[in-house]
């Protein structure tokens, strides 16, 4: 037990990949960070990093030690958590991981309105559109547009995600566009991050009216942000599939057209996803009531009128 205070500074080395990185993760000194980590090697009696010039690595003991703090700080944050649940009013710091689009769009501007309601919760917000490993990187939730096959997170449905086909209104098109098939000889912008990125699924509505459809498709342009897509498509450069809440306002204000509205895209879910905990943090607890609040659940704000 003389070591359990150097858990949460090795963890944070193993995490940040670095001394500097960890004493800024901790608000403590480099030299600190270092020490702890040089004193706590010796009391076990073995070398838990490599340390070279340029990065830092754990050992195959390191490796070990580093699975079993993580179980440590775990259990730490789950006996905070219940005593938590007691202090009635929900409070502390709340890490939200969230796509980097959706969240700018949709979840930062709720931001002003969630603290004024909870002021006790201090929010770290951070957009990413990677996949990160939320338990690892010590997020509370995360927001993801599918759902994690890993069993340790619990996952709970924010919003529908629907997606559109659209054009600038100017945009030359080579073809006339009779039918989804047609999007094969047109430029096509791709999200580089799908994973069905070249491949466009469409399905008539209703389904009874004709058969699925999948289109390969092809342009002279990818990019891994769908704000950075539509300016694109904005712009003339081509055609794009869009999420409906990046594309929804522009096609209302006449901005964009919305191709082929007799058929829909294949439908994704927006989800919440939190590691498995037997205390669910009240700030954790009231961030998922207010996200379902505001954004729809089953009818999001920003897909009125359009399907």
């Amino acid at each position: 037990m003389e070591n359990f205070n150097a858990i949460p500074v090795f963890v944070a080395v193993a995490q940040q990949g670095g001394f500097s990185a960890a004493a800024r993760e901790l608000n403590i000194s480099k030299s600190a960070v270092s020490k702890r980590i040089t004193q706590l090697e010796q009391q076990l009696g073995i070398r838990l990093i490599h340390r070279t010039t340029r990065k830092l690595s754990l050992t195959e003991a390191g490796e070990r030690y580093y699975e079993y703090s993580l179980q440590a700080t775990r259990a730490a944050q789950q006996a905070e958590d219940a005593v938590g649940e007691l202090q009635g009013e929900p409070r502390g710091l709340l890490r939200i991981n969230a796509p980097m689009s959706f969240g700018r769009l949709h979840i930062a501007p709720l931001m002003a309105e969630f603290l004024q309601r909870y002021p006790l919760i201090e929010m770290d917000l951070v957009l990413d559109d990677n996949t990160l490993n939320i338990i690892e990187q010590g997020f509370d939730l995360a927001i993801r547009a599918t759902r994690l096959p890993d069993s340790t997170l619990i996952a709970r449905k924010l919003a529908p995600l629907h997606s559109v086909v659209c054009a600038a209104p100017g945009y030359p098109f080579r073809t006339a566009l009779t039918s989804p098939i047609s999007l094969a000889d047109e430029n096509c912008l791709l999200y580089s991050y799908s994973d069905d990125a070249s491949h466009w699924a469409f399905v008539p509505q209703p389904e009874t009216w004709g058969t699925a459809l999948q289109v390969k498709v092809s342009g002279n342009y990818r990019v891994n942000n769908s704000e950075a897509l539509l300016e694109a498509i904005l712009a003339g450069a081509g055609i794009g599939r869009l999420p409906s809440f990046a594309a929804a306002e522009y096609i209302r204000r006449g901005k964009l057209m919305r191709l082929f509205p007799a058929y829909r895209m294949p439908v994704k879910t927006m989800y919440a996803v939190y590691p498995e905990r037997h205390y669910m943090p009240a700030k954790v607890r009231v961030f998922l009531e207010f996200a379902r609040e505001k954004l729809g659940k089953d009818a999001p704000h920003w897909d009125a009128g359009l399907f």
